[in-house]
Formats: C-alpha cells, sequence, structure tokens
C-alpha cells in the first residue's frame, strides 16, 4: 500500500492531464469536423480539464475561459439541435456563412475583447504572456460563438487562434497541448473546405 501511495505521489498529475485533454481534443476535433452535435457534450468535458492545466501554468485568461466554454457549450446545443417544423420533427441548423452585416460588429466586440482581457490580466495577474492570452481568450469567444451558429468562417478564426496557441503553449512547456493545437491548426483548413461545400 505504501508503494502505492508512493508511485501515486511521483506522477506528474500536469501531464497526465494534458494527455487525457489531448484525446478528448482529438475527440473534440473530429466530432467538429463532421459536424455532429456530440462535440458540444465533450465541450462541457474538456473545460474542466484545460482550466486546471492553464491555471496551473499561469495562462489565467484560458484557465478563466473554460467557465465561459461550458456556458457556450449548452448555448451551441441548443443552437445545433435547431427547432421543431410544424409536424414537430427536429430541423436541425443548416452550415451557412458568416452575414457580412456581422463582420464589423463582431470585430469591434472582439477588439474589446482583447483590450479588456489584458487591461485585467495586467492590472490583476502575474501573467508573463498577457497579450497573446487576451487575444487568443478573445478571439476563442468570437470563434466559439461563429460555431454555436455553424458558420464555415468559425475554422478560419480557430485556425488562428490554434496557431497562436501552440506558440503559446511550446513557450509554457505544455507539449502534449501544444501539439494538439497544432494538428488543430492544420485540421482546421481541411474543416473549412468540408464545410465550405456542405454549406447553403
Amino acid at each position: 500500500m505504501t508503494s502505492l501511495i508512493q508511485l501515486v505521489d511521483h506522477i506528474d498529475w500536469i501531464r497526465v492531464i494534458d494527455v487525457v485533454a489531448l484525446l478528448l481534443g482529438l475527440l473534440y476535433l473530429w466530432l467538429e469536423y463532421k459536424a455532429n452535435v456530440w462535440l458540444w457534450v465533450v465541450s462541457i468535458i474538456m473545460p474542466i480539464e484545460h482550466g486546471y492545466l492553464y491555471y496551473a501554468r499561469g495562462l489565467y485568461a484560458d484557465a478563466g475561459m473554460e467557465f465561459y466554454y461550458v456556458a457556450a457549450a449548452i448555448y451551441g446545443l441548443v443552437m445545433w439541435l435547431g427547432h421543431r417544423d410544424e409536424s414537430g420533427k427536429r430541423v436541425e441548423r443548416p452550415i451557412t456563412h458568416f452575414p457580412a452585416h456581422r463582420v464589423l460588429p463582431t470585430m469591434v466586440v472582439g477588439l474589446a475583447l482583447w483590450g479588456g482581457l489584458y487591461w485585467l490580466l495586467t492590472h490583476f495577474t502575474d501573467s508573463t504572456v498577457p497579450v497573446a492570452d487576451a487575444f487568443t481568450t478573445a478571439l476563442s469567444i468570437v470563434a466559439l460563438w461563429a460555431l454555436a451558429q455553424k458558420y464555415v468562417e468559425q475554422w478560419l478564426l480557430w485556425f488562428v487562434v490554434d496557431l497562436v496557441c501552440t506558440l503559446l503553449y511550446i513557450y509554457k512547456q505544455i507539449p502534449f497541448t501544444a501539439a494538439l493545437y497544432a494538428f488543430y491548426t492544420l485540421f482546421a483548413l481541411f474543416g473549412y473546405h468540408r464545410w465550405k461545400s456542405q454549406s447553403i
């Protein structure tokens, strides 16, 4: 029993959580690529692990973002389930393009979020990467909203987020999550082309 306790004490739990997060992330990505509504269920579980991981590495905005992810996952699930038609049959939300009239307001909101998060990080935390942390968090908020709307262009937003996150996580020595985000970066291009071909 003592040896088992000693073994548990020597386990690098950050690495274990990092690996499990990697596996869940791959599952999530596959479900998103297939436009499968179950991605929202996985995205309720992942924030718990990612939140702990990011907080342990001093990525406070990313850690706080996980609370938003849970709420957004519930919202996305409701949005993707769509509505019922006159006969009572459930009609899923279709894949569409980002409306032109929403581009400017979305950019303004994204920049405001970036600035606000940067201010919070520089005034209330000891973050060593406030610009990048605030940027990826702000753009992730916008991208997740676009995913909930089932816009094709959400993949392009995630491409930028994933690329910056890959570099950030390498710098912060979270190798498995960095590898996951590198894969996300590449996969976002494939996802974009698949969704574009299925859009209305």
